[in-house]
C-alpha cells in the first residue's frame, strides 16, 4: 500500500462549504420545527404514560407498559415508514412533516415516560403525605408540589432526549422532509464532495446541541430553587 501526503484540503473544502452553507442552513427551520413539535407531543404523552405506569389499576398500567416496550424496542426508521408509507394502504395519508413530527413524538414519549416516572418516584413520599394532611387534592399536589421538584430532576435526561430528537430528524430525509440532512444530500449530489458536506452538517448539528446544552444549564439554575 502506497502512502501519500495528507492534505486537509482534500478532506474539507472550506470554500465549497462556505458557498453552500446558506442553502444547507435553510433546513434548520424544518429541523427545529420537527424537533419542537415532536418534543411537545413527547412531553404531553410521556407525562400521561408515566402517570398510567404508576397507577395501581392494572388495566391502566399494562397498556402503558406495552406501548413503552414496543416503542423502545422498534427502530425509529421502521415506525416512520409505517406512518408515511404504510398508513395510505388503509386510506390515511399524512404529510411528510406530520408523519415525522408524530413519529418522533410518539417514539420519544416512551423514553420521556420512563424519565418522568423515575423523576416522580424520586420525590420524597413525605411530600405526598404532607399534602394529604393539608387536605390537598391529588391533582393540586401533583401540579404545585411534586411536578416542580420532579422537573428539576428530569431536566438533564429530558435535554438528552431533545438533543437526540434534533439529531434524529436527519432520518426524516428518507421521507422527503426538507431538513438539514436532506438539504446536505442535495448538495452532495450536485458537488460530489460528500466528505466536505457531511463534516459541515455535523458541525451544524454540534452547534445546535451546544445551544441546547447552554439552555439546559439555565433551566437547572432556574429550577434549583426547588432543591
Amino acid at each position: 500500500m502506497k502512502l501519500t501526503e495528507f492534505n486537509f484540503g482534500d478532506l474539507f473544502d472550506a470554500a465549497l462549504a462556505w458557498e453552500n452553507l446558506p442553502f444547507i442552513l435553510g433546513g434548520i427551520s424544518m429541523t427545529l420545527a420537527v424537533s419542537f413539535i415532536s418534543m411537545f407531543i413527547g412531553l404531553v404523552f410521556g407525562l400521561i404514560l408515566a402517570l398510567l405506569r404508576g397507577s395501581k389499576r392494572w388495566f391502566l398500567r399494562w397498556p402503558a407498559g406495552v406501548y413503552i416496550s414496543f416503542m423502545r424496542g422498534t427502530p425509529m426508521l421502521v415506525f416512520l415508514f409505517i406512518l408515511y408509507f404504510g398508513l395510505p394502504i388503509i386510506g390515511l395519508e399524512l404529510s411528510a412533516l406530520t408523519a415525522a413530527s408524530l413519529g418522533f413524538g410518539l417514539n420519544s414519549a416512551a423514553y420521556i415516560a420512563e424519565i418522568n416516572r423515575s423523576s416522580l418516584n424520586s420525590v420524597d413520599q413525605g411530600q405526598w403525605e404532607s399534602a394529604k394532611a393539608l387536605n390537598l387534592s391529588y391533582w393540586t399536589t401533583l401540579r404545585k408540589i411534586i411536578l416542580p421538584q420532579a422537573t428539576r430532576i428530569a431536566i438533564p435526561p429530558l435535554t438528552n432526549v431533545f438533543m437526540n430528537l434534533v439529531k434524529s430528524t436527519s432520518l426524516a430525509a428518507v421521507i422527503t422532509v426538507p431538513e438539514l440532512f436532506q438539504k446536505t444530500q442535495i448538495v452532495v449530489g450536485r458537488t460530489y464532495d460528500a466528505m466536505t458536506m457531511y463534516i459541515l452538517v455535523a458541525l451544524i448539528y454540534w452547534a445546535l446541541c451546544m445551544i441546547i446544552a447552554f439552555i439546559q444549564d439555565r433551566l437547572e439554575v432556574r429550577f434549583s430553587k426547588y432543591v
